[in-house]
Parts: structure tokens; sequence; C-alpha cells
């Protein structure tokens, strides 16, 4: 990785605004913040009254959140950039690459976090630099895992007591449950966050990709996206349901809380809410990593939490301010998120597995131990890329879920929807080239 993360004392990065601010501390200051709302239960609650509260008293600044549904982001950020007035920092649940021209160089909140913390790790890196022009386009504070969530008894009905390990026992697994029980497989198929996590990480089981280590389009050139579309239309066929193709925002995780599937991809929020609302059910559901691939057991995270500083914001060294003290105190967000948000700098939470492994919901299994090695099991979105702008339309996009989506539906051939997606992505890749 590139030691793009220098010596800059927090002392100098503080100073930043320089001698012509002091009029600024003759009134309070206001700081506006868009996040995208925390599947987490209670995460946003303790955000909002409890931590920037204190934040905001500690630096005499009156600060503003408001949260935006997921599937809303895009199109809000997109109004934002359009009137260049809005809020000052800006949340992404994935890198936020195709906004990177109206956003300041993120360098100096990484080298004053740095100082403190060590390098940007290898997924807040590649999520968040563009190798071309060499500038930090976001500044990413944390990632969401996405293992497997599945129900023991049901999974234990099919002889596969610890739950489906690679593909093939997903398939066996799953077609026994939906034979026997009538429920189905829960893995999301409509376009959205969660089957384009679940389908990313489908194409790097099955060694396949959408793009090249040197940014090029190469998802027809191996023959293992073939091999991936014909599998998930097997699956579909053996233990699908139709509503997969439907599913809205949090769709399978609604479905996997009311025992209408047997398992699913997810963060582990789904688990957190059952935990909540429903200790038994909760009980029933176990945890693994992600599945057993030919390319081996890889994953996207479900959510790459990134901050954007626009550069047209009136609080540009709040802004900064507010994300260098947020890693200061990432062990309390780590713990407010219920495990959900694991760390970009590992020393903010030192004891982040001795943590899973206590959790006291975790059962006699220990079941959050499952995502132990969670950092070693998952990739960037662009991999074995970057997280360039063209990607990140092509997955902003849904091409890879309306790709698998017409094989499963039987509208294309699974050779002829690898060569229709990628025709797809390489006009987007030409248009962003010519940019």
């Amino acid at each position: 990785m590139p030691d793009a993360i220098g010596k800059h004392s927090r002392r100098s990065f503080i100073g930043l605004a320089g001698a012509g601010t002091a009029l600024a501390f003759t009134r309070q200051k206001t700081l506006k913040i868009a996040q995208w709302s925390h599947f987490a239960p209670g995460f946003d609650e303790w955000f909002d009254t409890e931590y920037v509260k204190e934040w905001g008293a500690q630096h005499d600044t009156h600060v503003i959140v408001d949260h935006i549904p997921v599937d809303k982001i895009d199109a809000r950020a997109t109004v934002e950039v359009a009137a260049r007035k809005g809020h000052d920092l800006f949340m992404f649940p994935w890198p936020p690459a195709t906004f990177q021209q109206h956003a300041i160089d993120h360098t100096e909140i990484y080298q004053s976090v740095g100082n403190r913390h060590g390098n940007v790790n290898a997924l807040g890196h590649r999520s968040t630099f563009n190798p071309k022009t060499k500038r930090y386009f976001a500044f990413a504070d944390s990632w969401i895992p996405a293992p497997i969530h599945y129900f023991q008894d049901y999974w234990g009905e099919a002889n596969t007591p610890l739950g489906p390990s690679n593909y093939d026992t997903l398939r066996a697994g799953a077609k026994k449950i939906r034979t026997q029980r009538s429920i189905p497989c829960g893995l999301a198929l409509a376009p959205g966050l969660e089957s384009n996590i679940t389908l990313h990480t489908a194409l790097l089981a099955f060694r396949t990709s959408v793009q090249d280590d040197e940014g090029d389009v190469c998802i027809n050139s191996s023959h293992m996206t073939v091999e991936a579309l014909r599998f998930f239309k097997s699956l579909y066929e053996m233990a699908g349901t139709p509503e997969a193709l439907t599913w809205g925002p949090s769709g399978n995780a609604r479905a996997m809380l009311a025992r209408k599937t047997s398992c699913t991809t997810n963060a582990i929020s789904l688990l957190r809410t059952a935990e909540k609302e429903n200790p038994d059910l909760a009980g029933n559901i176990q945890l693994r990593p992600p599945l057993l691939g030919p390319g081996g057991v890889l994953a996207v995270p479900h959510v790459t939490s990134c901050y954007v500083v626009w550069n047209f914001a009136e609080n540009k060294d709040g802004a900064k301010q507010f994300l260098v003290d947020l890693i200061d105190n990432f062990k309390t967000v780590f713990e407010k998120s219920g495990s959900c948000n694991f760390p970009i700098y590992q020393n903010t939470v030192p004891d982040l597995i001795h943590q899973l492994s206590k959790d006291p919901n975790g059962g006699p299994l220990f079941k959050y131990e499952a995502l132990k090695d969670a950092l070693k099991w998952t990739r960037n979105l662009g991999f074995p890329g970057f997280a360039t702008p063209e990607y990140m339309e092509t997955f902003n996009t849904s091409v890879i879920p309306r790709m698998f989506a017409a094989v499963v539906k039987g509208s294309l051939s699974p050779e002829d929807a690898a060569r229709s997606a990628e025709s797809e992505m390489k006009r987007i890749y030409e248009k962003w080239r010519q940019v």
C-alpha cells in the first residue's frame, strides 16, 4: 500500500483554520451532518442525543444531524452537489467515488488520525483513494461485515446443523428445507444494497470480478462468471422464492425475522434486531463466515462507512475535526453499534476478538466468534482494483443484480447476460475515462 499517510501532528491540524477565524469564537458555529439511517437498534439515538451533543458542547458548535434512508442517499447527495449547498459532512454506506469532484482532498484527515492510530488499513485505503489523482475523496471511519445468517433448526433438519459452509451445501440444504417446510433460501436478488453485496460477494467466491487489478472490465472474460450465473439459476429453481426478486431495502432481513427464509447474507444488525425484539428467535439464528467457493472465502463489506467533506461545505474545519475525534472515540462507536461497526484503525478496538467471544447475547455457541477473521475474508468494493467512479456507478446502478435476475427469470442465458452486462459496464467505464 502506498505510504500516503504521513506524519502530521494533531495540533497543526487543529490550527489549519488559521488566524482569520478569530471571529468564529465570538459566536457558536454550526456543523451539519447527513448520516445514513443505521441498521443497528439504538445507534442513531445514541449518536444524536449523546455523542453529538457532547462533541458540540466541547467545540462550541451546534450540530445538526439528518438521517437519510440508505436507498435515498445517492439521490440526496446528487441534489446537494447540484445546488452546491447542503451538509458539511455527508456519510455514505459505500465508497462515494462518483462524487469525488465535489469533495475536498481528505489526505490531511488521514494524516491527523494516522499520527494517533497508525496508517489506514487496506480496506479503508482502497475504498477512498484515487490512485490516478493520488487524492482521498472520502474518509472511511468503519465497515460492517456481511456473514451468513441461518436458522439452526431448519438446517439441522437438513442434516447440516452448522449451516451452509459452501455454495454446494447451500443449494443442497436449502433445497431440502424448501421441500420439507416450504421455506425458501433468502439470498437477495432485487436491485439494491443487499443484492449488490450478496452477488458481488458471489463473484469473488466464484473467482471472477467486475474489473481486474488495472481497473479494466473483465466480467465476461472468465468462464466463472457464467458458472456463478448457472449456480444461482439452479439455486433459485431448487430453493428460491419469487419474493427475492422484488424485495425492497432490508427485505431479506425482514423475511428472516419473520422466519420466512432459511438463511441470508446480511449485517449482524439483523441478529441484533432479533435479540431486542424476539430473544427466542435470536437464539435460533446462527452466524457463519461467507460461503466457500472456487475462489475461496471472500466477501465485500455489507457497509463501507465513508464520510465526505464537500468542497462547498460551510464548516470544513469543524467537519475535519469531527472525524478526527470520532476515531479517538471509536471503541464506544463499536460498542454502541452492537459490534456492527468494525474499525478501520484496529488499535481503537484492541480487544475486538475478546468482545466478540464474550458477547452476552452470543449464547453457548459463541456465535459472534464467526466474525473474528472478518478482516481476512473481506475485500473492498472494486477488488482486485480500487473503488473507482466507474466501478461504483456499476454498483449503484445494480448492473450485477440485474445480470443475475435476467438469468434467474429466464429472460437471458448466462452467456448472453454476461455479455450484456459487460457491454453496459464498458459504456460506464468509457464515460468516466472521458472526464
